[in-house]
């Protein structure tokens, strides 16, 4: 069984040691399901262990309860609001927020939120640094303006070396300032023994899976540009049909989008063989269930958490090799990764996938699971995170940036 690393950010542990316990404010438009959601409540969780205080900032959501079980502070101000007035309102709030709470750090995590809060800054002792997690569009002026919000941070974090070079090309951010963090995946919960019999049994019945039939899932939402029709060509050209099929994820408002999939599933005579799912409550259980794992998303994704997810969970593979996936899946040795949209390079990693005997997939396990231990735990991810809050709260003290904060003054007559 592989151990989950204990990694800290040394410098962050150092601070609160050497200085006072600072506060850390994070922004972002709710708190429910996503990657970024994930990521700041394991953040939050990290920066109270490590002796912070944690403030975070959002409109809400069901996933509230674990921040503030795990000590941080939850604020609810509408920062998930795209509307001009609200956005423009909320740089008071939130500079109001940050005097009233001493803030250290303003990490803004989103687009709407970090327009407000690098503006809220603006008057404060705060440093600030803002997250990139997306290559979004740029189609018109607008949104390259809208877009550049994330890039305005003092110190710029990315998810990926594939995210950097696009914000340095796209955007002109001055690579000395950017930081790439990749995302982490919770060990203790996405391994093959955190998966029960129970589990299994109970999943695969509620999705009504054919006994004996090799499993492929594809987690993402219903978007064409996950390629969810790539994969179904792809199937096509498998010979045997001897496997099932699972779309598993929400729609999230992509109109007739779920409507014409179903009819591409019939029209290329697979209604019996794939199922479209709409939501999963226990993805550890999910990903066991499967015999290999697709990912063919069509544009590249700035991270993609599919990959080092099903890869933790020792299945077999594949993504298209693009965005952040070429850096997180080896060729050959964790998976596949095949060109995006290229349906006999995807129908050629099925069979591969599919026919991998019981050593080869042993194999295979151990070689995904070991390197996604090593490069992308949640502890990786937020000791790296924690060590840019630690560079600017070391910068403001090199700088001599005076404190606003009386808890300061508090915490170190009591350290004395």
């Amino acid at each position: 069984m592989i151990i989950k690393p204990e990694i800290t950010s040394a410098a962050f542990t150092d601070f609160v040691r050497d200085h006072y316990a600072p506060a850390i404010m994070q922004i972002l438009p709710s708190l429910d399901g996503g990657g970024v959601e994930q990521g700041v409540i394991d953040i939050n969780a990290a920066i109270v262990a490590a002796g912070g205080r944690s403030i975070v900032v959002s409109s809400g959501g069901r996933r509230v309860p674990e921040i503030e079980r795990a000590g941080g502070l939850h604020i609810k101000l509408p920062v998930h609001s795209k509307n001009p007035l609200v956005m423009a309102a909320n740089v008071g709030r939130l500079r109001k927020l940050i005097r009233a709470h001493n803030v250290d750090v303003v990490h803004a995590c989103s687009r709407a939120p970090a327009w407000s809060a690098g503006r809220a800054v603006q008057g404060t002792n705060a440093r600030y640094v803002t997250s990139v997690h997306s290559a979004h569009k740029l189609d018109n002026g607008f949104k390259r303006l809208y877009n550049a919000s994330t890039t305005k941070g003092e110190l710029v974090m990315t998810v990926s070396h594939f995210l950097a070079d696009h914000i340095e090309r796209e955007y002109k951010v001055d690579p000395a300032k950017i930081r790439v963090v990749h995302r982490g995946v919770a060990l203790e919960r996405f391994h093959p023994n955190s998966v029960t019999p129970e589990q299994l049994i109970k999943i695969s019945t509620q999705w009504r899976v054919p006994d004996g039939a090799a499993v492929i899932l594809m987690p993402a939402r219903l978007s064409r540009l996950k390629g969810h029709m790539f994969l179904i060509d792809a199937l096509q050209g498998l010979q045997k049909k001897d496997y099932f099929c699972l779309f598993v994820g929400n729609a999230r408002g992509n109109g007739s989008y779920p409507k014409e999939l179903e009819k591409y599933i019939d029209d290329a005579g697979l209604a019996g063989m794939v199922r479209m799912v709409s939501h999963c409550d226990d993805m550890p259980a999910a990903y066991m269930l499967a015999t290999v794992v697709v990912a063919p998303s069509l544009e590249p994704e700035g991270f993609g958490r599919i990959a080092i997810e099903a890869q933790a969970m020792g299945r077999p593979l594949i993504a298209t090799g693009h965005g952040g996936s070429q850096e997180t899946v080896l060729p050959n040795e964790t998976g596949w990764l095949v060109p995006p949209g290229d349906v006999p390079a995807l129908s050629q990693a099925l069979r591969e996938a599919l026919s991998l005997d019981a050593n080869q997939r042993a194999r295979l396990a151990t070689h995904a699971m070991s390197h996604i231990a090593a490069h992308f735990t949640n502890e990786n991810m937020t000791a790296g995170t924690l060590d840019v809050y630690a560079e600017l709260l070391n910068r403001a003290l090199v700088q001599g940036r005076p404190s606003n904060d009386a808890a300061h003054a508090d915490h170190l007559a009591h350290a004395g």
